[in-house]
Formats: structure tokens, C-alpha cells, sequence
């Protein structure tokens, strides 16, 4: 347990492009009319975008319960959109703003979890020696000191899940909504037009292709659409491959963010796992790179702002955590830095009074001896010295 949240972490971007590679399947429903004929399609945006509807198939559910999500995103970046004349590059950051704000409780929780764990390691390492070769012992032990100060392991799982379950919708919003000729009934709410302002096409007109060339909502902007991978606008493209800007700048976001949650390195005290976890810190945001020919350049945006908010939010909580030293450079402002809302170790659980003394709360109390003892054992270099002295 204590090492799925950091696994998790790490695993991001690679999790991502599975559950990207699924969700396109679980999403097409969306802008599909039951019964349609089996005529060859030239894009998902052929017909309107409608509600899904659930059904036996579990692609059909999955679309059905993901529809109420992705409503409420889309009327929200058409609001922005129309608000914002038709910029669809200011509408998508102030809906990241939006979520992330709302999830700024959620991600407090996991960044203080992460910190306290970190914390806590050198007292847990000190259990594991004691008990070392009773794996029984050992994990009772640890468990048990988790529970007296009050940490839950798995603390910062959820809001990890949670930022999956609004990037898969994210996804949606931008590559159909933007993309789609009539979208119009997504942002019917109980029978009530929410912009009955915006006239969408009735036919959709392709290129050759296949991509939508009269979408709705415009969402060409500086010579860009952000509904569509950012090579098929720019034509950057080498031997074959998608060259993205937007996806290499996430990628360098991503490897401040992620080196932040890192604690600082301790080259005497440096354990392999945390070596392994700073090399993959390393390399793993560097596999946003091969996103940018595939997913909507529009989705970039979203995930170089979500970044950088989380970044702030970690540099107030952790500070700079183990972003330095970055490939041997430690400059002197993060030296000795204190984060402005520095996380502590809680303190032991108070036992109530007129509450008997059980089997737990001995334990708990064993523990805490035996962390101060193992802390406090020297050496005993001279082990018959007093006795030769007698002699």
C-alpha cells in the first residue's frame, strides 16, 4: 500500500495513453444515430453530437454515464467560447482554471499525504530493521504506526483517479465537441436551449481527409485548430512522425511538477527505490512528447495550465521538493527553502481517558519505544574490554 500512490504517480502518462486509446471507442457513441447504415465514415463529427443512450453494450454504458460529465464541460467551454468571441484558446484555459479550483481540496489532501509519507520514512525504515526477517512483524508494525498517527497510505489514490476521470471527458469535449458540425444537443438541458444564438450547420462538408471543415463552434485560432492534432495544422512532421510544440512544452511542465513531489536527495541515505523513482521522474514526461500526433492540440492546453496550477500548489505545500539538483544544477534559492504551508509529522494519537489499556494501544506504545531505542543503540566496539581490565 505505501507504494501505490508514488507507482501511480510515475505510471501516469503511460496509463494515460491506454485509457485515451479506450475511451475513443467509448466515446464515438456519442455522435452515432442508431440504425445509421454501414456507409464508410469519414470522421466521428459525420453526424450531430447527441446524448448517448444506455444500451447492453458496456462501450454504450460507459458513454452513457461519461454524457452528464461531458455536458457539463462542453456547456461550460461554450459559455467561455461565446463570452470570449469565438476564442477557443481562452475558453479552455479559464475551464481548466474552473476544475482545477475545484479540486483544489481533493489534490491538498494528496500532496500532504505524499509529504507526510515522505516524512515518516526514516522512522518506518528504522521498524523494517527491527523486524527484519519477520515479514508478519514487520508490516504489523508499520501498519500499526500508520494508524497511530493517523496516515492512510493509500491517502492520495482518489484525487489521482479523479484527475483520469476528467481528463477522459476533457478529451471528448475538445476532439468531437470542436470538431462536430452540430453539437447543438448537448446543450439542450430539459428541453431548454442554453444558446439558442448559435446556428449550426445541417451537413457536415469534409476535406479530403475526412476532417470537418464547417464545425459549429469555431476552433481555428492563430492559425491553429485546437480540435485537431497539432501537426495536421502546423505539417510538422519528421520521417512520418507528429512534431507538436505544445506537447513538448507539457512535457517539460510535467518534469518540474513531477521532480516536486520527489523528496530531496540524500546521497548518503539514498535508497535504490528512490533512485528508480527520480530516473523515471526523468523520463516519463518525456513520453507526452509522442501524444502531440495523436491527441487535439486543444488538450495541451489544458494539460500545460492544469500543470503549472499544480505546480503552484506544490511549491506552497512542498516547496521545491526534489526538483533540485536537475542535472547537477542546485541554485541557492532552493537551498534550505520552507514552503509556505509546510507539512508536519501528526502527532500520536492520544489514548481517551477511562479507555482500557488493550492489546492496540500497547502496541502503539511498543512502537514509539522501539523507533527511540533503535535511534539511540551505539555500537559496542570494545565487547570484552571491562572484562580484560578485571584481569
Amino acid at each position: 500500500m505505501t507504494r501505490l500512490q508514488p507507482q501511480l504517480r510515475r505510471l501516469a502518462p503511460l496509463l494515460l495513453l491506454v485509457v485515451i486509446v479506450l475511451v475513443v471507442a467509448a466515446c464515438s457513441p456519442l455522435g452515432q444515430q442508431p440504425g445509421a447504415s454501414g456507409a464508410p465514415t469519414p470522421s466521428h463529427s459525420q453526424a450531430p453530437l447527441v446524448p448517448a443512450t444506455p444500451g447492453a453494450n458496456p462501450v454504450e454504458l460507459l458513454a452513457w454515464l461519461f454524457t452528464p460529465i461531458f455536458q457539463a464541460l462542453f456547456i461550460t467551454l461554450v459559455f467561455f467560447h461565446q463570452v470570449f468571441q469565438g476564442n477557443v484558446v481562452i475558453a479552455i484555459f479559464l475551464l481548466t482554471v474552473v476544475l482545477r479550483v475545484l479540486v483544489i481540496p481533493l489534490y491538498r489532501r494528496q500532496l500532504v499525504s505524499t509529504r507526510r509519507m515522505q516524512l515518516i520514512q526514516p522512522e518506518v525504515k528504522q521498524l523494517q530493521a527491527k523486524y527484519k526477517g519477520d515479514r508478519v512483524k514487520q508490516q504489523a508494525a508499520v501498519q500499526e504506526y500508520y494508524r497511530q498517527r493517523g496516515i492512510n497510505p493509500a491517502g492520495g489514490c482518489l484525487p489521482i483517479l479523479l484527475q483520469f476521470g476528467l481528463l477522459i471527458p476533457m478529451y471528448s469535449v475538445i476532439s468531437q465537441g470542436l470538431t462536430n458540425h452540430d453539437p447543438s444537443a448537448m446543450w439542450h438541458v430539459f428541453g431548454i436551449n442554453l444558446f439558442p444564438g448559435i446556428t449550426c450547420p445541417t451537413q457536415a462538408v469534409f476535406d479530403a481527409a475526412g476532417h470537418v471543415t464547417n464545425p459549429c463552434l469555431n476552433a481555428t485560432v492563430w492559425g491553429v485548430n485546437w480540435g485537431l492534432p497539432e501537426p495536421i495544422t502546423t505539417g510538422l512532421y519528421i520521417a512520418g512522425f507528429g512534431i507538436s510544440l505544445l506537447a513538448i512544452t507539457s512535457s517539460l511542465v510535467q518534469l518540474v511538477a513531477s521532480r516536486m513531489t520527489l523528496p530531496v536527495a540524500d546521497p548518503k541515505n539514498d535508497d535504490p527505490n528512490a533512485r528508480v523513482q527520480r530516473q523515471m521522474a526523468y523520463f516519463l514526461p518525456l513520453i507526452s512528447i509522442l501524444y502531440g500526433g495523436i491527441l487535439p492540440a486543444g488538450l495541451f492546453i489544458y494539460w500545460i495550465t492544469a500543470t503549472l496550477i499544480q505546480i503552484l500548489q506544490q511549491y506552497l505545500i512542498l516547496g521545491w521538493g526534489g526538483m533540485f539538483p536537475l542535472f547537477g544544477w542546485f541554485p541557492g534559492f532552493a537551498r534550505n527553502h520552507t514552503p509556505r504551508f509546510p507539512v508536519k509529522i501528526p502527532e500520536p494519537k492520544p489514548v481517551e481517558r477511562g479507555q482500557s489499556s488493550g492489546a492496540a494501544e500497547r502496541s502503539a506504545a511498543a512502537v514509539d519505544r522501539g523507533i527511540a531505542a533503535q535511534s539511540t543503540i551505539r555500537p559496542n566496539r570494545q565487547r570484552s574490554g571491562r572484562r580484560g581490565r578485571r584481569r
